[in-house]
């Protein structure tokens, strides 16, 4: 099973700030654990919202918005895609993130083609 992990934005991600030498230390030697393990499949932190956009379609048309946006608790600031047996197998490898400054994150599952099959 394929995940996708999301790392929710904070005031200080959107304001620009980067984790200092000691916390990118950490992290990468736990993305390192991941990838060693045949866990990690992509990693990558995302730059603020004010340097992103968005396009929505009411309507079938689209309409660009450009950041910054403001409802922070909705953005994501980094993420993984991971693979692992189970969504509890995950969590419990996630549980040991060296996250120190209150971050959250989201599990999502992705679709797998065999999850569509059915569908045509």
């Amino acid at each position: 099973m394929r995940f996708l992990v999301m790392v929710k934005a904070t005031k200080e991600s959107e304001a620009g700030a980067l984790p200092t030498a000691g916390e990118l230390a950490r992290m990468g030697a736990f993305n390192e654990t991941l990838a060693r393990d045949g866990v990690l499949l992509a990693a990558e932190g995302l730059q603020p919202s004010v340097k992103g956009a968005r396009i929505s379609y009411a309507g079938g048309k689209p309409t660009v918005t450009d950041g910054p946006f403001t409802e922070t608790k909705e953005l994501v600031a980094g993420f993984w895609i991971l693979q692992a047996r189970s969504k509890e197998e995950l969590i419990e490898r996630l549980s040991r993130c060296p996250f120190e400054r209150g971050e959250q994150i989201e599990i999502r599952q992705l679709f797998e083609p065999e999850d569509l099959a059915g569908i045509a």
